[in-house]
């Protein structure tokens, strides 16, 4: 097992996430597992963001509607990420999250290619935010997972609630577009 950590992730020679030798020092599943909040707090910040950019964009009030609730969500999720900072007693601190800030330029990007008032630009809208949702539940799920590893009970409660929150909005918008937004723009030239 120590080698697989002392492999994990080289960086210039040296593993980024090696087990350590002190008692005083984390051990490297706890380093990795800071390292994926830290990551998660700065995407859930990119989202408060660009979030309002897509509620603009929309055409369906149900679609803006749904993505205006979820930013209150995310706003939350903020909230109780600086929750789990503490409770790791760790300062509270984003990392940059090349996926979420790539998503996000996908999302702006599909903006711009589709015309402003159409349902084709509400399924790209849809289509956007699902793989950001997927993105989050797929962190939110593995973060869970190592807080339950690493006996970390409050911490995996937390972030039990923000994993369910975000499987919700998935089925929100997969509701949207099925319910009106995927047929109207099949009627769009």
């Amino acid at each position: 097992m120590k080698q697989f950590y002392q492999n994990y992730e080289k960086r210039n020679g040296e593993p980024k996430f090696s087990t350590k030798t002190s008692p005083k020092e984390q051990p490297a599943l706890l380093e990795l597992f800071t390292d994926g909040i830290k990551d998660i707090y700065w995407a859930e910040n990119h989202l408060v963001k660009n979030l309002p950019k897509m509620i603009a964009a929309s055409t369906s009030k149900a679609l803006a509607a749904g993505i205006s609730d979820h930013l209150e969500e995310t706003k939350t999720h903020v909230t109780r990420l600086e929750q789990v900072f503490e409770l790791l007693g760790e300062k509270v601190q984003a990392q940059k999250c090349d996926a979420m800030e790539g998503l996000g330029k996908e999302g702006e990007a599909i903006i711009e290619s589709t015309e402003a008032g159409t349902a084709t630009r509400d399924v790209g809208i849809i289509l956007a935010s699902q793989k950001v949702e997927h993105y989050e539940i797929a962190t939110y799920g593995g973060l869970h997972q190592l807080a339950i590893t690493l006996g970390l009970d409050e911490v995996a409660e937390i972030l039990a609630l923000t994993l369910a929150e975000e499987k919700a909005a998935d089925e929100k918008l997969t509701e949207v577009a099925e319910s009106d937004v995927n047929y109207t723009a099949a009627t769009e030239e």
